[in-house]
């Protein structure tokens, strides 16, 4: 097949498990043609396994020291632009369009009458999962943003719905042993001066520091390690690391699962994926959760030493091979095999209530 493969750019979560949906439908042999948006150019790299690829602008969200910025959204969204690349888009006699919540892909699709598909941690959403911070309008806002065929949500349980476990790749390296004192930080959300004197009193730890504000160089400052971010340090560190501690994002939290990494998030306030993130790490036990940026809760995650056992099965290949065989509409089953293959969940009855 041909297919058109879109990815929400603004978070490297999006990058990290399209890249694994992206090759497993390559070894496949699909023609597969990718189109990134809601970043800056400048700050994407290591897109070498997307070729051929396009970025355009598509749209984005505005944040200011931890918080949706709504207004400030509003404001920066360029809807005759928007709807001009929708046009514009180049679609290489696509077969089927799949998108990781990605604007511009999901509406060619219905402009065009393609088949869509959408993969990604936001289609979850379309179903009864736990949530905070939402109101009609959040809801209605992220089902439509990027509108498909067929849903395949991601999330780290079923809850009685089907939906799929997480992607995360296989390149992770689950040998590695992790280091007692080792913390990996990743706040890009957040304030620099903030989370550095937040950090400096908890010298009995290591804390490798990546995506807050504009860390150009490797910087050490006794216990604290500014790092810019490099795909092959991030990864090499979070092996390592005995702890992580992150915003409410969905994919660095998965992949810290897989690896059996103690948790720590603070959700971006404002933000109903996040808080809703928040809410069921919390409800599931899978970490602690930091409202606000704040000693005590620092403190009392890293006296805590509960990990929990979580291993996800190479759900990107079994996507891969359900697109292939162009039956879009039995989630279902899909998801029933893969929680089947997941461990961690002893108490999986399949698509109910858990």
């Amino acid at each position: 097949m041909n297919i058109l493969y879109g990815v929400q750019a603004t978070g490297n979560g999006h990058i990290s498990r399209s890249r694994e949906v992206v090759r497993h439908l390559k070894k496949l042999n699909h023609n597969v043609h990718v189109i990134f948006s809601g970043r800056d150019p400048s700050q994407m790299s290591e897109l070498e396994a997307f070729e051929p690829y396009g970025i355009m602008h598509g749209l984005t969200f505005q944040t200011h020291r931890g918080r949706l910025q709504l207004c400030k959204t509003a404001l920066n969204l360029n809807l005759v632009r928007f709807y001009n690349e929708v046009r514009s888009a180049s679609v290489p006699n696509a077969d089927l369009v799949i998108t990781d919540f990605e604007p511009i892909t999901a509406r060619l699709a219905r402009r065009r009458n393609i088949p869509s598909v959408g993969v990604g941690h936001q289609y979850a959403f379309f179903h009864d999962i736990p949530l905070a911070g939402s109101n009609p309008f959040l809801l209605w806002v992220i089902r439509n943003f990027a509108p498909v065929d067929h849903a395949v949500g991601l999330h780290w349980h079923h809850f009685g719905h089907p939906i799929l476990p997480p992607i995360v790749p296989d390149y992770l390296d689950t040998r590695a042993e992790a280091i007692p004192d080792k913390v990996l930080l990743y706040l890009p959300f957040e304030d620099l001066n903030e989370v550095t004197n937040l950090l400096k009193p908890f010298t009995s730890h290591q804390f490798h520091i990546y995506g807050c504000g504009s860390i150009t160089q490797a910087i050490d400052r006794n216990h604290l390690h500014l790092r810019p971010y490099s795909r092959s340090g991030f990864l090499k560190d979070l092996a390592e690391c005995s702890g992580v501690i992150a915003n409410a994002g969905f994919e660095l939290v998965s992949e810290a699962l897989q690896l059996r990494k103690k948790l720590l998030v603070k959700p971006l306030l404002g933000q109903m994926e996040q808080m809703s993130n928040a809410l069921a790490i919390s409800q599931l036990k899978l970490g602690m959760v930091m409202p606000i940026l704040s000693d005590r809760h620092i403190a009392d995650w890293l006296a805590h030493p509960g990990v929990p056992r979580m291993k996800y099965p190479d759900v990107a290949r079994l996507v891969a091979k359900w697109v292939s065989r162009g039956d879009w509409g039995s989630v279902d089953q899909l998801a029933a095999q893969t929680w089947e293959q997941t461990e961690g969940i002893h108490d999986y009855r399949p698509f109910e209530r858990a």
